[in-house]
């Protein structure tokens, strides 16, 4: 469960470069135009002619996926009442306030409706995600824009500054000095309540984030949020993510989620990623989140669970591609095409002969490179495969796959049967400090 490198690639970074620039707040008119939300809020709302009719108490957007949700009216106190102006009326919004074209609107008490965001009540202070930044943000202001077709919300400031401003005297809040705008439209929103804010399918910016970007996110997020982004993946997303999670982390989420919930992620997850989540918990919380499970996974999580933590049957995944040597590679390749959850975890086909005893490694480059009548007998190595048994310990298996040059070696039981495969990167997991799956400090000397 270590981190992987946080790092995006370049071609990653390129992509989220050009979104960037065909968003409004590139758009220097627009960047230079920006009216804040916070300083609106309790401004006068005048009609043309200089009448106050009330004070603004919060703006309505509508929220349907667009990336620049529109504005659909305010929210003005009028004596004791709630009433809302749509934003047709409005004619001009300055930070002294906003000015309408007629003084003539409802004044029944305001009500939402489906599809509406309060700006103030419901978006500002509260957690959003940036997805190019990829990081956790808190609304410290909100920034609209007239573009074209009205009114919009175009950018969130997260910037301290914006934070004072809005605590200082209140001709500061009609001064906005955004210290950090971030287009609207590389945010996500989460856990909005009551409003219907939620992950939008349409923008799939965040969904494209690798799994160890999301389990960043996931971390920094609050509960409801948290569980809103898990909501919003698919299990195998979903574990994908858990799997780059901490382990306090992950053991305090699976903790919070319903235990059906958390047993269809576990089971989703790598058998020895699972096994490792599942040590965390307290006996009682094991045995109900096993319980969970469809009985085959919970017998190979039972069966890994087993061995101690740090020996090589704890480290194993259990995830093999067996074949005997009379099989032609071309079957093979059929094999492994129709198992794409496991390519990660695959760098050699495993050779048993009819006992199920080992044969051989085969690595899946020799496979590709053979032809599709070849016999995989043909192919095996005239040395003997590099293996370890089950009770061998973190060192030891160091040292046979430092000594070996591989990427990976098998786990065979008393009877030379493959039970299981340890990968280099699961040794490096193992050997990480103090992020590791382990806890198991490195000395370089």
């Amino acid at each position: 469960m270590a981190r992987r490198p946080p790092f995006p690639n370049a071609a990653a970074l390129r992509t989220r470069r050009d979104r960037r620039t065909e968003r409004l707040l590139a758009n220097r008119a627009i960047a230079d135009a920006l009216i804040s939300v916070a300083g609106l809020l309790g401004r006068p709302v005048r009609i043309i002619g200089g009448a106050e009719v009330g004070r603004l108490s919060d703006l309505v957007a509508r929220w349907d996926g667009e990336p620049y949700p529109p504005v659909t009216g305010l929210v003005v106190r009028v004596a004791r009442r709630l009433a809302f102006v749509p934003v047709e009326q409005l004619a001009d919004a300055q930070g002294s306030g906003l000015t309408l074209a007629s003084a003539r609107f409802s004044l029944r008490d305001f009500e939402r409706r489906e599809g509406e965001v309060l700006l103030a009540g419901d978006v500002l202070d509260h957690q959003l995600v940036d997805v190019d930044g990829v990081r956790v943000v808190r609304a410290s202001d909100l920034y609209l824009a007239e573009v074209l077709d009205g009114w919009r919300l175009v950018g969130v400031d997260v910037g301290f500054q914006s934070l004072l401003r809005r605590l200082g005297p209140a001709r500061w809040r009609a001064r906005p000095t955004p210290e950090r705008v971030i287009d609207w439209a590389a945010i996500q929103p989460f856990g909005v309540q009551p409003g219907p804010l939620r992950l939008r399918r349409e923008n799939q910016s965040l969904l494209r984030l690798r799994p160890s970007e999301l389990a960043d996110l996931l971390e920094e997020l609050g509960r409801p949020e948290r569980h809103e982004l898990l909501a919003a993946l698919e299990p195998d997303e979903a574990a994908d993510v858990l799997e780059e999670m901490e382990p306090e982390e992950l053991r305090a989420l699976l903790r919070d989620l319903p235990v059906p919930r958390a047993a269809e992620l576990l089971a989703a997850m790598e058998p020895d990623e699972a096994a490792d989540a599942l040590r965390d918990l307290d006996d009682d919380e094991l045995e109900e989140m096993l319980a969970a499970m469809s009985p085959a996974v919970a017998v190979r999580l039972r069966h890994l669970l087993a061995y101690p933590e740090r020996t090589a049957g704890g480290l194993m995944t259990t995830r093999l591609i067996l074949a005997r040597p009379e099989d032609r590679v071309g079957s093979v390749r059929a094999q492994l095409a129709q198992a794409p959850d496991d390519r990660d975890d695959l760098d050699s086909v495993v050779l048993v002969d009819g006992d199920g005893r080992l044969v051989d490694d085969v690595r899946i480059l020799e496979l590709l490179l053979a032809p599709d009548e070849q016999q995989l007998d043909e192919l095996a190595s005239s040395s003997s495969p590099i293996t370890v048994d089950t009770a061998a310990s973190l060192d030891q298996v160091v040292d046979r796959l430092t000594d070996s040059r591989r990427s990976s070696l098998l786990v065979v039981d008393d009877e030379q049967r493959p039970v299981g495969r340890i990968l280099a990167d699961d040794i490096i997991d193992a050997l990480v400090s103090p992020r590791g799956r382990h806890g198991l400090h490195v000395h370089l000397s």
